[in-house]
């Protein structure tokens, strides 16, 4: 359900955007990422009755239990209280990232547009060196972006996933400034 209203709202707010462009936007509101990112801002985790062993480790602040309440909760008000409630619901608590997404551009996903912008430049294809440290229950991963023999950005995160975009996020703006320089420097020499 929730992947139909915000879909719908996507298409009736931005037309003339392709189709592409209106996909990326779909999957940067809907994720467990924004789901649980949503949750955390209803404080949604202290009200999720969980076992010991989840309170111990911080389970009412993991992403996937945020991400799967939030779900339970809009289905409970799709099935007590009907479609229009459901679709109200979803709109308040998820236009304001759609509209967020739509402003980000490049941030819909890092990885992908430091790949793009990598291209551009005919620096070659980024790749990513991943570490992990912590126990299973509590992984933490860094990650480097790494262009050709030179690491341009780093990131972490509780998932190689989050780590990795991260580093794509920092690299893409080291690139910027290179990309930017690049075009000034052009523009100056066409000028003399």
């Amino acid at each position: 359900m929730l992947g139909i209203v915000v879909t719908e709202f996507l298409y009736r707010s931005f037309p003339d955007l392709p189709e592409g462009r209106l996909a990326k936007l779909r999957a940067a509101v809907v994720n467990a990422h924004s789901l649980a990112g949503v949750a955390r801002s209803l404080d949604l985790g202290s009200e999720i009755l969980l076992g010991k062993g989840e309170v111990a480790t911080g389970g009412s602040d993991k992403s996937s239990i945020l991400a799967d309440s939030l779900e339970a909760v809009l289905g409970a008000v799709l099935i007590s209280s009907g479609r229009d409630a459901a679709d109200r619901l979803v709109h308040h608590l998820f236009d304001p990232l759609v509209l967020d997404a739509a402003v980000l551009g490049a941030g819909l996903d890092w990885k992908t547009s430091l790949q793009e912008l990598s291209a551009e430049l005919e620096l070659g294809v980024p790749v990513y060196r991943v570490t992990e440290s912590g126990p299973d229950h509590e992984k933490r991963f860094e990650a480097a972006a790494v262009i050709g023999a030179r690491a341009f950005g780093t990131g972490s995160g509780t998932s190689k996933k989050q780590a990795e975009q991260g580093a794509a996020k920092s690299a893409f703006a080291a690139l910027s400034d290179v990309a930017a320089a690049r075009s000034e420097s052009a523009l100056s020499g066409d000028s003399a």
